[in-house]
């Protein structure tokens, strides 16, 4: 296929190719039967007050596509700590930003965490620096770099990154960021934490297991702070590696409520020099 020629170089696809992809991501299978949702609810708005901030409850939000609770709307710092605080999170390719609350959720209970031997061997040796909101717009930009051998399709554009760079500044949104030997980036994390939870947004790697790294260090701390878990959204193979399970979404949104002061409060991360990551091991404590 001549489309599929260009898409794996790694550059960022231009406007008419990023609607040519996304087209394509919508018309799987899978996703035929998403417009209708669509449709659907955008004629609700019209004609039914919206019970909350968002059009749809998630307890009532559609089943196709499954956990769509709105349309539209900015991705204000206010609207989206009321999502974060109900569960709900915004992600879309083009068009309105759409927000969604699914009815499972991908998520890592800190005391559940899992280190691979050579993990904690890679740890150990130093041969990375970790730090703590150093370079927030660096790792979102690195999280929305195309995959080798991957679509150049992201969802991270410009409007996203500009919308979480207002929540970081105002001490919601945090990223973890790995450092090689020479002072490069080679990998991160970045995600909002609020009612006890990390939202992991995104993570990439420029060189072997450095997500890895920024995932577990992150994980460490956030169990010393008192969060309760971190949280994947949909489940994909990766996460599954990572230990992550799925909840139901009625699960999710009662450990938000019960967990409404967990955490630190808004404010700069700093990494802690006395929490021993490679050697953390809390199985044996579980």
């Amino acid at each position: 296929m001549l489309l599929s020629a260009g898409l794996k170089s790694g550059r960022a696809p231009s406007a008419a190719l990023r609607l040519a992809l996304a087209l394509a991501y919508a018309a799987k299978p899978a996703r035929l039967g998403h417009p209708i949702g669509y449709v659907r609810l955008l004629v609700e708005k019209l004609f039914r007050p919206a019970k909350s901030v968002f059009a749809r409850r998630p307890d009532e939000a559609l089943t196709v596509p499954d956990g769509l609770v709105d349309l539209g709307g900015e991705m204000t710092p206010e609207r989206l700590l009321a999502a974060y605080r109900r569960g709900i999170f915004p992600w879309c390719h083009m068009g309105p930003v759409k927000w969604w609350s699914p009815s499972k959720r991908a998520v890592l209970f800190l005391e559940e965490s899992r280190i691979e031997k050579n993990l904690r061997r890679l740890i150990r040796q130093g041969k990375y620096r970790v730090s703590f909101d150093e370079a927030f717009r660096e790792v979102m930009e690195g999280c929305a770099e195309p995959r080798a051998g991957s679509y150049a399709l992201t969802w991270i554009s410009p409007r996203f990154m500009d919308a979480y760079a207002r929540l970081h500044e105002l001490g919601h949104a945090h990223s973890v960021e790995v450092w090689d030997e020479e002072g490069n980036l080679a990998g991160g994390l970045y995600g909002v934490a609020c009612n006890g939870v990390f939202f992991t947004e995104s993570q990439f790697a420029r060189k072997r297991d450095t997500s890895k790294i920024a995932f577990v260090v992150l994980n460490r701390h956030l169990q010393h702070w008192g969060y309760r878990l971190n949280d994947g959204k949909d489940m994909t193979g990766h996460l599954a590696a990572l230990g992550m399970r799925d909840i139901p979404r009625a699960e999710f949104e009662g450990i938000l409520r019960e967990n409404e002061s967990a955490g630190l409060p808004p404010g700069p991360w700093r990494i802690d020099p006395e929490l021993d990551v490679a050697g953390w091991k809390p199985e044996a404590a579980a």
